[in-house]
């Protein structure tokens, strides 16, 4: 069975490279940087001209997953126009502030995302309790969550990774991301059984242009999403899933 690669991306290039790389599904954002932001409209647009399935990150700001009524406005706003732009998806999550899943403004955000794909992203890792974390996913009916097993980095949650695949069964996928490369790709995937994988699959661009950086345009050092390490990643996941 092939193991499913979603790459995810923040520029034109990045979208690009993803796909001519092999990507299975592209997660776009925007500022990668700041974990991911909702896309532009004009980025959005851009990539439902690709046949690649593409799931729009749904997030107004930077910051934790507590959301208002302000940012509940415009997250339900971006949720209409990813379905304008004719994506197959959007990523959302959101918490309380005890941490635990804020399952009335999921709900309303699941309402309002109605026929289009939907999967819940890294607010779960700051769930106190997975295992009901999950159960309420389940009953959302997401069909996949992107986690790293509550730790900064998915290859050191394997083992709750594999308890949320086992938990999970066909109900929906659990997806480890976060820290994902090449390197630790193959082990990630054989510890945990999981069948689908998120990566940003990016590589060191160049040092920031000094007059930029100087003015807060740019940061010293900048990132791009490389054709290369995405080929790479889906050369590997051919051999798991083989």
């Amino acid at each position: 069975m092939r193991i499913t690669l979603e790459v995810c991306v923040d520029t034109p290039e990045g979208f690009e490279a993803a796909v001519a790389g092999g990507a299975d599904r592209i997660e776009l954002c925007a500022a990668l940087d700041l974990g991911g932001l909702t896309p532009s409209p004009g980025l959005m647009a851009l990539a439902a001209k690709a046949s690649t399935p593409v799931y729009a990150m749904i997030r107004p700001r930077a910051g934790n997953f507590v959301f208002g009524l302000g940012d509940e406005a415009a997250m339900l706003g971006d949720i209409d126009a990813v379905r304008s732009a004719g994506l197959a998806g959007v990523v959302i999550g959101a918490n309380l502030a005890d941490g635990r899943l804020d399952v009335a403004l999921l709900e309303r955000l699941m309402r309002r995302a109605d026929g289009l794909g939907v999967t819940l992203h890294r607010a779960f890792d700051l769930v106190p309790d997975p295992v009901e974390a999950l159960d309420v996913a389940m009953t959302l009916g997401v069909e996949r969550i992107l986690t790293s097993g509550l730790v900064p980095r998915a290859i050191d949650g394997v083992n709750l990774l594999k308890q949320l695949v086992d938990q999970a069964g066909t109900r929906l996928s659990i997806m480890p991301g976060s820290g994902v490369t090449p390197a630790n790709v193959f082990e990630l995937l054989n510890c945990t059984g999981a069948r689908e994988v998120h990566g940003s699959c990016r590589a060191v661009l160049k040092r920031g242009d000094g007059r930029a950086v100087e003015f807060g345009f740019e940061a010293n050092q900048s990132y791009r999403t490389s054709e290369v390490i995405v080929r790479k990643m889906r050369t590997i996941l051919d051999g798991v899933g083989s």
